[in-house]
């Protein structure tokens, strides 16, 4: 039953209606789902599970980590209860008082003998040495790291209520539990945070910590900070930005680093703010996250940012901006009837969705999207709440025109559609390992939409937002792996696929893709360029995935030798769709695929895909494709013009004759047998309806490439 908020206000906020009264009464609807499975005072969270084998505990599950199920549903339930528990010290759930709950639970994670001790570090690090899987790597690593962070952040927002009601003895209990985690190993990546706030917890309860490891973390964290407000964390970009550095960092700023680390602490600071400048770009114009990275579980945790920020000493966020988006994406997710199972959010995006899951994960991991609660921790008088709602750059967008923002530092570009209300990512730095086919789904796909979420690759001619290449001796089929950042010159896009990457084959032993993009009023215009070493295979592309649940019309039209596809339907919520996908140069053929189990919002989808076939070792033949994929989240029709947007295509090859060739070289008139056009060479240059003339121009990408 999804979430249906009563007495919006729509004089506050004109945009989704919700209040601070709406978050409380989200937290406690939340809360009454998971609190179902709490049988008493005794039971620990642990919740019904749809998937068995991917996620743990399963047949591969060592002991050490069976324990970290329980700690993972104390602490993420955590996130919505401490909030709700601070600003209601008498709310329950299931029947149960909550303050009560989680102040005796967590004494039981970290009791020794115990019936839900979640194991202590030095306990998993002694059985680690035993295991037949031990190494010799002196790094061990435990889930129970990640939970003891939120444990802390938690402790910290119900700190009136549940901290400071323990005994000293307590107390002890839980700091002497937590040292080992907050000194001990961990993940070389955002791990690192979650023993700097451990660290930082302890500090300022009066307990010892070893300052140095403290330095020496923080300082590794500063250093992948790559611009725009982004961190790189392991070989891409993703929400770990904006729901961990940038949540935890505010975080340690104001419980630790302004006071300790202050020379640090300023830079976590400008940091956060250089994200707030265009981190609201990132949401549609109903506030909608994307599903874009790893761990998309999560879902609107993205907006975690906002509270973080805006908890620093010199916060520049906006705040009614700030509380429409953290409003927009919460009802993105609960105002569904589909995405909880058994009262818990699934292993999903929205509904249950394998493709999706991590194997780190278990049934309760989902409840990491409680951190979108913490914006609970600003006070009622906070402008977060006080403050009218606002839509940012939405509001100033006129119709026909998308904002695109351009972010060197992760290589992301941000495309926001006035038309459609539909914000598209691309991404541009990129290596996932091959074989790794998720990987490839939530990183390396072409394009990223908030309201058509990506589609998983399936056996079929064409991939959702992918080039696939397949070759004509082997049948062997390849997708790109790694996708470069070349950079943005005068309005274009510019990215390279290579298919198969590793660094254990020279370059121009990889079939690559030039990737050359830039907005139309409603999606993307592609002209991309081939870059193989021979022939002998057929490279296809495919649109965004289309939900097919419900009966799909689908129309075909030709005009002035281009192709286009228009499909139209529902989503699984009823909501009307409508996308078109128009081939103009170099593509062989355009068709449609259904498949099954593919897409997040429904069990069947169509996707478009256009298709050509390359049988010479060397041939001249069209090097560039060119093609547009445009989205509506209506049935009304799309213009003509917006369908066959290209008015003219002009390759510079085309431009040669062999006359011209002759007379260049002396050698007198020749035949004037105009070669062929296929942007084997040159720029590229493209009317469009619109007016605006557009140059694709591939050349010296060579040097600009970036990872």
């Amino acid at each position: 039953m999804a979430f249906e908020p009563k007495e919006l206000d729509f004089r506050l906020s004109p945009f989704t209606g919700l209040t601070r009264k709406h978050w409380l009464d989200a937290a406690r609807y939340m809360l009454e789902g998971i609190f179902r499975h709490v049988k008493s005072m005794d039971s620990p969270v642990l919740v019904p599970r749809m998937e068995t084998e991917i996620t743990y505990p399963n047949a591969r599950t060592p002991e050490w980590k069976k324990k970290a199920e329980i700690f993972e549903g104390l602490a993420r339930s955590f996130f919505i209860a401490a909030p709700l528990i601070h600003n209601d010290p008498e709310a329950s759930a299931g029947g149960i008082l909550l303050r009560e709950y989680y102040k005796k639970q967590i004494l039981r994670a970290v009791t020794p003998g115990d019936e839900n001790y979640v194991l202590g570090y030095d306990d998993m690090e002694a059985m680690e040495k035993e295991s037949p899987r031990a190494s010799g790597e002196p790094i061990f690593t435990f889930q129970q790291t990640v939970e003891t962070c939120g444990l802390v952040i938690c402790l910290w927002a119900s700190r009136q209520e549940i901290w400071d009601t323990y005994t000293q003895e307590e107390k002890d209990r839980i700091a002497a539990f937590l040292s080992p985690y907050a000194h001990k190993n961990t993940v070389p990546h955002n791990w690192r945070l979650f023993n700097m706030l451990d660290l930082a917890f302890l500090h300022m309860n009066g307990y010892p910590i070893d300052k140095d490891i403290m330095r020496c973390h923080a300082q590794a964290v500063a250093g992948w900070y790559a611009g725009d407000g982004w961190y790189r964390d392991g070989h891409a970009f993703d929400y770990y930005s904006p729901w961990a550095f940038q949540l935890y960092g505010p975080l340690w700023c104001i419980w630790y680093g302004y006071e300790n680390e202050p020379y640090l602490a300023r830079q976590f600071e400008a940091r956060s703010n250089a994200l707030m400048k265009t981190y609201d770009r990132m949401f549609d114009e109903g506030g909608w996250v994307n599903m874009w990275g790893r761990s998309g579980i999560y879902r609107n945790a993205a907006t975690a940012a906002f509270a973080g920020n805006l908890l620093l000493r010199h916060s520049e966020a906006d705040p009614g901006l700030a509380r429409r988006i953290s409003s927009g994406s919460l009802i993105q997710f609960l105002g569904r009837d589909d995405w909880m199972y058994e009262g818990v959010p699934v292993l999903g995006f929205y509904r249950p969705f394998t493709p999706l899951i991590q194997s780190y994960s278990c049934a309760e991991s989902p409840l990491w999207l409680g951190k979108a609660f913490l914006c609970l921790c600003l006070p009622p008088d906070h402008p977060f709440w006080t403050e009218q709602e606002k839509n940012g750059v939405w509001e100033a967008l006129k119709a026909g025109e998308t904002k695109e923002t351009v972010l060197n530092g992760p290589g992301l570009v941000i495309a926001d559609h006035k038309d459609n209300g539909t914000t598209e990512l691309r991404t541009g730095k990129v290596i996932r390992r091959l074989g790794d086919e998720n990987g490839l789904c939530c990183y390396a796909r072409l394009s990223y939409s908030t309201r058509y979420p990506w589609e998983a690759g399936t056996s079929g001619k064409a991939q959702a937002q992918a080039y696939m290449l397949t070759e004509t001796d082997t049948g062997e089929r390849f997708l790109p792996n790694a996708v470069m950042w070349a950079g943005e010159r005068d309005g274009v896009v510019y990215r390279r696929g290579f298919f198969q990457y590793t660094s254990q084959r020279e370059e121009h032993w990889h079939y690559a893709v030039d990737l050359a993009d830039f907005s139309v009023s409603c999606g993307l215009m592609r002209a991309d360029k081939i870059r193989t070493y021979r022939g002998g295979y057929t490279v296809s592309l495919g649109s965004y995935g289309f939900p097919a649940d419900s009966e799909v019309e689908c129309r075909r039209l030709e005009k002035d030798g281009a192709s286009a596809v228009i499909l139209k339907g529902r989503d699984s919520q009823g909501r009307e769709k409508q996308m078109a996908m128009t081939v103009f140069s170099g593509w062989q053929e355009i068709f449609v695929e259904e498949s099954r189990g593919t897409n997040p919002d429904a069990d069947k989808s169509m996707v478009i895909g256009a298709s050509l076939r390359r049988d010479k070792m060397y041939g001249y033949e069209p090097f560039v494709v060119i093609s547009q994929v445009i989205t509506r989240e209506s049935w009304e029709d799309f213009s003509e013009d917006a369908i066959f947007s290209v008015k003219k295509i002009l390759f510079a090859d085309e431009e040669c004759t062999e006359e011209n060739e002759n007379k260049a070289a002396g050698n007198g008139v020749g035949f004037g047998r105009r070669l062929k056009g296929c942007g084997g060479y040159g720029p590229v240059r493209i009317w469009m309806k619109d007016g605006r003339e557009m140059t694709v121009d591939y050349a010296e990408m060579e040097g600009r490439l970036q990872i």
